[in-house]
């Protein structure tokens, strides 16, 4: 394969926010212009032009959604191949299939990466509507074999290519044997979480359950890193269970801030009631952190109770709480747990998932070129 002489569209959204769909497509794209290969980035989510719009809803839909479709039509007729980052409910209907119908119209093969622990519930509801765009599609391309088996449920055949982690980033930042002797000193244990500040993320759960672990004479600590509409609830719940000083809502962080507080923390929770491949818990396992984390989803196809994580049941914080506690009084177990993470994580970096992207491009287009004959 010669990569230098790719021109790829990336169709996708990008930070802000820093959301892991948006880190993914925009580290994606760099990662590949760095191999010489032309990417064009073509986000779902640009700034309104004029801003104004911006303050007039039905407006500012039409304006975005005129722009993005002339932007597709162009884009599609100078590309070699489209790789087309995708997402459950309207994302589908409004920023995916109007892309995988223009490029049939303009021949260039689409490459669909689809994304999204509710895959199945949207496709139990909406499949019949999904299907006619994504019989277009050349090949469909999901993060994790959650996602193959729903997609195979439903008579898809997608091709499974993992999430990437930037080991530049996302490293170990300090010798485990020092951490864990400062947590034996009696220091408090800090924990964090590192996701949007929704229902679905059952940050609720993980700030009862920190209740529960000082209740135990866990001197533990929480930082929220994150932003979202259930911000003021969660506040309201901490100041609730009398733990307000013991949780800290640090807002939304870029990649270096998220790494340094990874950096300073001695565990991560993943509290999730939904979820794919979360990047939250991949980035956390490179740089050494112990993970407590639901066993929703598409996390046990990542995670494996006992050897790179501690895996609970969702919506249980008597559960997460014994999970937490049994974490900070075992330095043998976070130890265990950081050496199997890191030896597990390198399946996820650039050099290893390299290939797998130039090899499905490569094929898309063979693909393409021999329907067309």
């Amino acid at each position: 394969m010669n990569p230098r002489r790719l021109h790829i569209g990336l169709i996708g959204p990008v930070p802000p926010p820093n959301g892991g769909m948006a880190m993914q497509t925009e580290q994606l794209a760099r990662l590949l212009r760095e191999e010489g290969i032309e990417v064009t980035l073509l986000p779902v989510n640009p700034p309104y032009r004029p801003a104004f719009v911006a303050n007039i809803p039905i407006l500012r839909a039409a304006c975005r959604l005129w722009s993005y479709l002339f932007a597709v039509w162009r884009l599609a007729g100078r590309v070699d191949v489209i790789h087309l980052m995708a997402n459950s409910g309207w994302s589908w209907q409004l920023f995916a299939a109007p892309v995988l119908w223009l490029a049939a119209l303009r021949n260039t093969p689409v490459v669909v990466n689809y994304r999204g622990g509710e895959a199945k519930d949207y496709f139990l509801k909406s499949f019949r509507w999904v299907k006619p765009s994504l019989k277009r599609a050349t090949a469909i391309v999901v993060p994790s074999g959650f996602l193959e088996q729903i997609f195979q449920e439903f008579g898809q055949a997608p091709r499974v290519v993992p999430n990437i982690i930037d080991r530049n980033v996302f490293q170990p930042a300090h010798p485990p044997a020092a951490r864990a002797r400062s947590v034996n000193q009696g220091e408090t244990f800090d924990l964090v979480i590192t996701r949007n500040l929704e229902p679905i993320y059952g940050i609720d759960i993980a700030i009862q359950a920190l209740a529960r672990v000082r209740e135990a004479g866990c001197a533990a600590r929480l930082l929220i890193a994150g932003s979202g509409p259930a911000e003021s609830d969660l506040k309201a719940l901490a100041s609730e269970l009398g733990v307000s000083e013991a949780v800290t809502f640090v807002g939304r962080l870029d990649r270096t801030g998220i790494a340094a507080l990874y950096a300073a923390a001695d565990a991560m929770v993943n509290p999730t009631n939904v979820d794919n491949m979360p990047n939250s818990v991949l980035e956390a396992l490179a740089c050494g952190l112990p993970v407590v984390s639901t066993d929703v989803g598409g996390v046990p196809y990542i995670l494996t109770h006992e050897q790179n994580a501690l895996l609970v049941p969702p919506r249980n914080a008597d559960a997460l709480a014994a999970a937490i506690i049994r974490l900070s009084r075992d330095d043998l177990l976070r130890q265990r747990l950081r050496d199997t993470g890191l030896e597990q994580i390198e399946q996820y970096t650039w050099h290893n998932v390299r290939e797998l992207w130039l090899r499905t491009y490569h094929d898309a287009i063979a693909q393409n070129r021999k329907q067309a004959a």
